[in-house]
C-alpha cells in the first residue's frame, strides 16, 4: 500500500503591472496576520474555546486520561512545521493489556482552525497512508490538500507506532540505522517493541487522542493504509465514530497474498490504459504504436536492465525491479503522470538514462528502492504489515504464491512476486489474516474509491463499504485514474467536504465523473 498523493498545487502568477505599493501593503498585512495567527499560538481576534469530552477510553489509568493534558507548543521539527504549527506528545500504554505498565510518547502535530470559533467542529485527525508514513512530517507537506477544511477543524496528525518519533522501529545494520536490513535485524534492534506496533494498537491510541483533543467522537480522514486504521477504529469503537472518510481503501476481505495478486493486476491494467493512450496520442511512443507491443517492449527493457542497470543519478542504478516500481509510481499519479512517464521511458530506452524515471517517481512520492520520501520508513512498513498479518507461509506455499503473482502481470509480476517473502520469517505472530472492520451501530462512514486506482483496486472500496455494515459504509465512486481522488476530482472534493462539514453523506452509489468517464 502506497503512501498518499503528493501535493499538487497550481499557484496563479502575479500580474507584471501590479502596483508596488499594493504589494508592499498586502505583504505587510499578510505578515502581521501570519504572526498573529500562526507565530503566536492562542492569539486571535476572539478567545479560543477548548473542547472537553466526557467519554474517556475505558480500562486506562486516570493518569493517561483525565489526568493527562496535551501541552501544545511551537514545533521545532521538521523545518517545514516551525511556522504555523503546534506539536505535542501523548502518553499511551505500550501494551493495552497492561495499561498500568510502560508508556510510550506519541508524536503529534496540529494546525489550528482559522474559521470563527463558534463554527469549529473539533479536530480532524489525518493519516496519509503507508504503513510507515509520518504524519508529523506529512501534515506540512500535504496541507494544501486539506486547507479548505481549516475553517471548521483543527487539522491534527501523528506518527503512528513504529514510525518517525513514536517508538521508531530500527531494522538496520546499527542501532541508529533507519534502513531495513531484514527480519533478523528488526528482532535484534527492536524486539521489545515489535509485538505492540500493529494497527489495532494504533487504533487504541486514536481513541485516547480523540478524548484528549476534547472530541466525544473521532473525526478522521484516512488514505490508503489509513483506511485500514480508520476501519479498525470503527470496529473497536463504533459508538465513538464521528465523521470518518476512508479514501482509496484497502480491501478488508483479502489476506496479504490475495492483496498482492489484486494489486499487481490493477497496476497492469493501469499500465495498459497508459500504453493505449501513449500509442494514440504521443508521437514516438516508447511503448509502441500498438498497445499490444507494450508488454514486449517492457520485457525487453527489463531483460536489458537485469544484465546491466542504468545510471539513475547520485551514484545509483536502476534495475529491472526499480523499473517496475518507478513506472507504478507514475501510474499512481493518474493521467498527470502519463506524459512524464512517456518521456522518462524514452530517455531510458534511447539513451540508457534512468534519472528521469527514478527522479520523477521520487517527486511523486515514490517508495521504491531507488529513493524514499522523507516521511516514509520501510522498516515500519514491514513491521506493521507483519504485526497485522498472521500469514507465515512455508516454502511450498511461497513458491506457489510467487508463481501466481508473477503470472498475474507480464510487466510487474516479477517485481511484485518478491512480496510473498515479506513476513515468512517474521519473529512474532501476526494478529489476523485480514482486519476486522464490521462496525454495526456506528455513524455513517464515507468510503471513496477510484475505478482506475492501481494501488488499492476499486473492488476493495465496494468490499470495505459492505464490510463496515448496513447503514454504516457509504460508497462514493470516482471514475478516475490514479491512487486517490481527493481533492483532485472536484465532485469528490465537494461531497467529502460537505460530509465533513455537515455529517450528511452523499446518496449511496453516487458516482463522480472524471478522466475515465
Amino acid at each position: 500500500m502506497s503512501d498518499a498523493h503528493p501535493i499538487r498545487s497550481r499557484r496563479p502568477g502575479l500580474s507584471v503591472g501590479a502596483r508596488i505599493i499594493a504589494v508592499v501593503v498586502l505583504a505587510a498585512i499578510g505578515a502581521v496576520c501570519a504572526w498573529l495567527q500562526h507565530d503566536a499560538p492562542g492569539r486571535s481576534a476572539e478567545p479560543r474555546t477548548e473542547f472537553t469530552a466526557n467519554n474517556p477510553p475505558t480500562g486506562l489509568p486516570t493518569a493517561l486520561t483525565t489526568g493527562q493534558h496535551l501541552h501544545w507548543s511551537r514545533c521545532t521539527s521538521p523545518p517545514t512545521a516551525r511556522t504555523g504549527y503546534d506539536c505535542a506528545t501523548m502518553k499511551a500504554p505500550l501494551d493495552y493489556r497492561k495499561p498500568d505498565g510502560r508508556t510510550i510518547d506519541v508524536a503529534l502535530i496540529r494546525r489550528k482552525a482559522t474559521g470563527p470559533n463558534a463554527r469549529r467542529i473539533g479536530s480532524l485527525v489525518l493519516n496519509f497512508g503507508g504503513p510507515g508514513v509520518s504524519g508529523v512530517i506529512g501534515l506540512p507537506e500535504r496541507l494544501n490538500q486539506y486547507e479548505p477544511l481549516l475553517d471548521r477543524y483543527d487539522l491534527v496528525s501523528f506518527d503512528p507506532r513504529g514510525v518517525g518519533a513514536t517508538i521508531p522501529v530500527r531494522c538496520g545494520k546499527t542501532a541508529d540505522d533507519t534502513s531495513y536490513d531484514g527480519a533478523d535485524a528488526c528482532a535484534e534492534r527492536s524486539r521489545a517493541l515489535l509485538p505492540y506496533i500493529g494497527t489495532s494498537h494504533t487504533a487504541r491510541d486514536l481513541d485516547l487522542l480523540r478524548y484528549l483533543l476534547g472530541d466525544k467522537r473521532l473525526h478522521y480522514f484516512g488514505v490508503s493504509y489509513g483506511t485500514a486504521l480508520g476501519a479498525v477504529y470503527a470496529h473497536l469503537y463504533p459508538a465513538h465514530v464521528g465523521r470518518l472518510v476512508l479514501e482509496a481503501p484497502v480491501d478488508p476481505t483479502e489476506d496479504l497474498d490475495e492483496e498482492q495478486v489484486s494489486q499487481v493486476k490493477a497496476v497492469q491494467v493501469a499500465f495498459d490504459r497508459f500504453a493505449a493512450h501513449c500509442a494514440a496520442h504521443i508521437r514516438h511512443c516508447p511503448t509502441g504504436d500498438r498497445p499490444e507491443e507494450a508488454a514486449r517492449r517492457m520485457a525487453h527493457l527489463a531483460d536489458r536492465l537485469k544484465k546491466k542497470p542504468a545510471p539513475a543519478g547520485t551514484g545509483k542504478n536502476l534495475d529491472a525491479d526499480d523499473l517496475a516500481y518507478a513506472v507504478s509510481d507514475h501510474l499512481e499519479f493518474g493521467t498527470d503522470g502519463w506524459t512524464p512517464l512517456a518521456k522518462a521511458l524514452t530517455a531510458l530506452i534511447d539513451h540508457n538514462d534512468g534519472r528521469p524515471l527514478s527522479k520523477g517517481a521520487d517527486g511523486m512520492g515514490s517508495a521504491d528502492r531507488v529513493e524514499t520520501p522523507s516521511d516514509f520508513s520501510r522498516a515500519a512498513l514491514v513491521a506493521i504489515t507483519c504485526a497485522d498479518s498472521s500469514l507465515r507461509p512455508g516454502f511450498e506455499r511461497l513458491a506457489r504464491d510467487k508463481a501466481r503473482v508473477k503470472a498475474a502481470s507480464p510487466v510487474f509480476g516479477a517485481a511484485w512476486s518478491t512480496g510473498v517473502y515479506l513476513c515468512y520469517d517474521w519473529p512474532f505472530d501476526g494478529e489476523r489474516a485480514a482486519p476486522q472492520v464490521n462496525a454495526d451501530g456506528a455513524a455513517p462512514v464515507l468510503v471513496v474509491g477510484g475505478t482506475g486506482d492501481p494501488t488499492t483496486p476499486y473492488p476493495g472500496a465496494r468490499h470495505m463499504a459492505r464490510a463496515l455494515g448496513d447503514g454504516v459504509g457509504v460508497l462514493l465512486t470516482a471514475q478516475e485514474e490514479g491512487h486517490g481522488t481527493y481533492p483532485q476530482n472536484r465532485c469528490v472534493a465537494e461531497k467529502v467536504d460537505h460530509y465533513l462539514r455537515t455529517g450528511r453523506t452523499p446518496a449511496p452509489g453516487t458516482v463522480c465523473r472524471g478522466t475515465m468517464s
